[in-house]
């Protein structure tokens, strides 16, 4: 099944989830590349690191929503552990990656498990939180990945989720728009919601981003799925610098 986004934005090479299937909407499921393209995964955290203009990163603002008690946390589609190596250096908590790309957790620095997000190899309550770095929109169904974190979450444990929005770097929109995803920041809340009967979001919508040249842009889009030879051809199309304003959300519950 092929889809084409409302604004004309071409999603026909990626795979499609099913409306109503779980009672998800639907959306485009990015394509899980990590072993056959790590290096595409590891440009997306150099333009990021180099690019990013200030505020706290993803991970730092999850860590500000744990807090620095003694939690045990899985980090679902964690990689090469950004948010392990971002614990704050007071933080009292155990991270546990999980991954089902081998090569990024061959990278991974603290104790992590090759697993897939819908079927994870942990304990019923176990945990004191989980959390979903920008993975479930991966999934063609994330709902069952979202019912597995709460499987795995003791009494008043903490899911935490981050997401792009469809709407993300508005200033690329004459060569770039993000697919609608299966789980992105205007269908997210929803789907946790449904797992865990209410959930809280937050909201970003900043400029956050700063691409001084065309390569730079160049490697942004490359980053996300654009083919290198396009995102050249599109760069040249954008003038520079670019400040792009960056929207998404994170999604939080309790069991």
């Amino acid at each position: 099944m092929h889809a084409r986004c409302d604004d004309g934005c071409d999603t026909g090479r990626y795979p499609v989830a099913r409306a109503g299937r779980a009672g998800q909407p639907a959306g485009v499921a990015l394509p899980r590349d990590y072993d056959t393209s790590p290096d595409r995964f590891r440009l997306g955290q150099r333009v990021t690191r180099e690019y990013l203009t200030g505020g706290p990163t993803l991970y730092e603002r999850i860590w500000a929503i744990l807090g620095d008690g003694p939690l045990l946390v899985a980090d679902v589609g964690g990689g090469n552990g950004a948010l392990t190596a971002a614990r704050p250096g007071l933080s009292r908590a155990r991270v546990a990656g999980v991954d089902a790309s081998a090569r990024l957790l061959g990278d991974h620095p603290g104790p992590a498990v090759q697993a897939d997000a819908g079927r994870l190899p942990l304990r019923t309550g176990a945990l004191d939180a989980v959390t979903a770095v920008n993975i479930p929109y991966h999934l063609d169904d994330p709902v069952t990945a979202i019912a597995e974190a709460r499987r795995v979450l003791a009494p008043g444990g903490l899911f935490i989720a981050a997401t792009i929005s469809r709407h993300d770097s508005p200033e690329l929109s004459h060569v770039w728009r993000p697919a609608p995803s299966t789980f992105d920041a205007e269908n997210a809340p929803g789907l946790v919601g449904q797992v865990f009967g209410q959930a809280e979001t937050e909201r970003w919508d900043t400029p956050l981003i700063r691409l001084p040249d065309a390569a730079a842009v160049r490697d942004y889009l490359v980053a996300r799925f654009v083919a290198p030879a396009d995102a050249a051809r599109a760069a040249g199309q954008v003038p520079v610098p670019l400040t792009l304003t960056k929207r998404g959300a994170f999604i939080w519950a309790r069991a």
